[in-house]
């Protein structure tokens, strides 16, 4: 019955480490300039209509998926929506991950929670794919072109192991695959100073995600050396996260990324 309730879930919302947590739907559209993904509030779930009433719902809905018995939202053109999943680097609608996915051309479906990662939670949520097994933040219903993942600095300041980091990684990308196996996925590593400039625990979980991605054929953007790289550090706002001009910097990058990683949106076919 809590799961027929599912008003009660905060969706879409993601922000990241040490910033402050804003439960808020969020649903973004992008542009194919790099400029920040616009943000707007989807409608507040109306609730979990059966089955047959999927197609016909609003935008902002929640729907039982009865192919995963899962609550999944209802997106206007899900179509044409990233997904990305990720921390308060990811969170402002200016971030730097949603201006290089929106720089390809993507709308945005932003999901998780200031403040955790791929292992590390909050006292208002769990991390990454605890929070989405008990419902904190809900997925879209249908098939999204592309889900990108981003994080691992909240891992790094909360000294999560490797073996931890895996763990959840792996199960993380388990479920996304099932839900989804006609979408793609890439993963965006965490962004620090590089190994040789004092990039320390975040630029050493930069590269574990790496090798995560590799083991399961998934495009990876390693961010490990950004700061230092893109001369970033003095678009840092408060030592962890970006000013503007950094974001803006930042954005830029990852959109080149992206795309030489072949994830730009694929052409239709006719009728599409």
């Amino acid at each position: 019955m809590f799961r027929l309730f599912a008003p009660l879930i905060a969706v879409g919302v993601l922000s990241v480490g040490c910033g402050t947590n804003t439960p808020s739907p969020t649903i973004s559209s992008g542009s194919p300039a790099p400029v920040a993904a616009a943000t707007a509030a989807a409608q507040k779930p109306q609730g979990v209509p059966s089955a047959s009433q999927a197609p016909d719902l609003p935008v902002g809905s929640l729907y039982r998926n009865p192919a995963n018995d899962r609550n999944e939202i209802i997106l206007a053109d899900v179509r044409h929506t990233a997904v990305l999943i990720g921390d308060s680097q990811s969170q402002p609608k200016d971030s730097w991950p949603q201006r290089g996915i929106a720089a390809l051309g993507y709308k945005l479906y932003v999901a998780g929670m200031g403040g955790t990662g791929f292992v590390a939670s909050t006292s208002k949520t769990g991390n990454y794919i605890d929070a989405l097994q008990r419902g904190d933040w809900v997925l879209p219903y249908g098939t999204p072109p592309l889900i990108v993942l981003q994080g691992g600095g909240n891992d790094a300041a909360q000294k999560a192991s490797d073996a931890q980091i895996t763990t959840n990684t792996e199960r993380l990308l388990s479920v996304l695959k099932k839900r989804y196996p006609g979408s793609r996925m890439a993963i965006i590593g965490t962004l620090a100073k590089g190994e040789a400039n004092g990039g320390g625990r975040r630029t050493e979980v930069d590269a574990l995600l790496g090798r995560i991605a590799a083991k399961n054929n998934i495009p990876f953007v390693s961010a490990g050396d950004w700061l230092t790289r893109y001369d970033a550090v003095k678009d840092l706002q408060d030592g962890v996260h970006m000013k503007p001009s950094g974001h803006e910097k930042l954005g830029s990058v990852l959109a080149g990324q992206l795309a030489s990683l072949g994830l730009s949106p694929r052409p239709e076919t006719p009728g599409q």
